[in-house]
């Protein structure tokens, strides 16, 4: 796709301005669509009006959690 300014002036950087919607959406697309316990998480995220660092040490603690558990079997 070429640079469009139009495109470019109306989209959003990961992560910044992005909606709930936006960011399902766009999982959707790329074929990692968001499971339930996700979509609560940004939800709590939104309505606690949580930080952009608060949000990402939330998840990189709560992926550490999950690596660290161990297999299921």
């Amino acid at each position: 796709m070429r640079y469009c300014p139009v495109m470019a002036k109306h989209s959003h950087p990961v992560g910044r301005g992005l909606t709930l919607d936006e960011a399902k959406h766009l999982q959707a697309l790329e074929g990692n669509p968001l499971d339930a316990e996700q979509i609560a998480m940004f939800e709590m995220f939104d309505r606690e009006g949580w930080s952009a660092a608060k949000r990402r040490t939330y998840v990189l603690n709560r992926l550490r959690r999950e690596l660290a558990a161990p297999a299921a079997e």
